[in-house]
């Protein structure tokens, strides 16, 4: 269905949606699809230009977006988006907390500057985020936030101290969230890709030692032996955020050829 011929009968009509992290990649595709089902979505990035080609492209094919840039390390902004949104829209029906950062290493190779920023990007500032959420969301009577982990909150990356800790560390903290606010009909799961062949990659080619090693590791380690798509990422964004999943809570939805079996 293209955007244009949206029906009102579209999974998420009338909805909207707000997506960190949004400008490339599966952000990006889980954006496109939420519009193309009939959401009206907040697009941000840190970078103003991917914010808003990623709406531009969607309101001129017939979708409801809104470009936004936006930096989640500052706290007053990502809380000001968030509100703002609800206030604007008299709604926020979905927060899709993306935004993310790979530090490749190990204990002794891993500096403490980049575990920190691995930390408050990859598990903070979805924390506040998910904070500024919750009270539109629980007014209007309910919503679903979805906070982007990875397989590696499943399992554990060998080299990868800082992302692996802190990926485990956001499907920990969206279970607690999901406990909390079930009550409220507020629904918290996390995603959880495995290799899915965007730039975000680059720290796995470094510790692998290249793109050729990741390849090869893709083949022989991964049992459906191929990367993962966008699209089908951007299909998990719109089970999680439509009604098709209104009694899942607290889940890590693992999308990754069976790497983490």
């Amino acid at each position: 269905m293209s955007p244009d011929t949206v029906a009102p009968s579209a999974l998420l009509a009338g909805k909207v949606a707000l997506v960190t992290g949004a400008g490339s990649g599966i952000g990006r595709a889980g954006a496109e699809a939420m519009a193309r089902q009939g959401a009206h979505v907040i697009v941000t990035d840190l970078v103003a230009d991917k914010a808003i080609e990623v709406a531009d492209a969607l309101t001129t094919s017939g979708a409801e977006a809104t470009a936004l840039p936006l930096d989640v390390l500052d706290d007053g902004a990502l809380t000001a988006a968030i509100s703002d949104t609800a206030a604007t829209f008299g709604r926020l029906d979905i927060l899709h907390s993306h935004a993310g950062y790979q530090a490749e290493g190990d204990l002794e190779q891993v500096d403490v500057d980049d575990m920190d920023l691995s930390w408050r990007l990859n598990v903070r500032s979805h924390f506040i985020a998910a904070r500024a959420a919750v009270g539109p969301m629980r007014a209007q009577g309910g919503g679903s936030i979805i906070i982007t982990s990875s397989n590696s909150g499943v399992q554990f990356d060998r080299g990868m101290i800082a992302y692996a800790t802190t990926k485990h560390a956001i499907v920990a903290m969206t279970r607690q969230m999901a406990a909390d606010y079930a009550g409220h009909n507020i629904r918290f799961n996390a995603l959880c890709p495995g290799f899915i062949d965007t730039p975000f990659n680059a720290g796995f080619e470094a510790q692998m030692g290249g793109r050729a090693a990741l390849e090869t590791y893709i083949d022989q380690s991964i049992p459906m032996g191929r990367w993962g798509t966008t699209d089908e990422i951007a299909e998990a964004i719109l089970f999680l955020a439509s009604d098709m999943s209104t009694f899942m809570t607290g889940h890590a939805l693992v999308i990754d050829g069976g790497e983490s079996i």
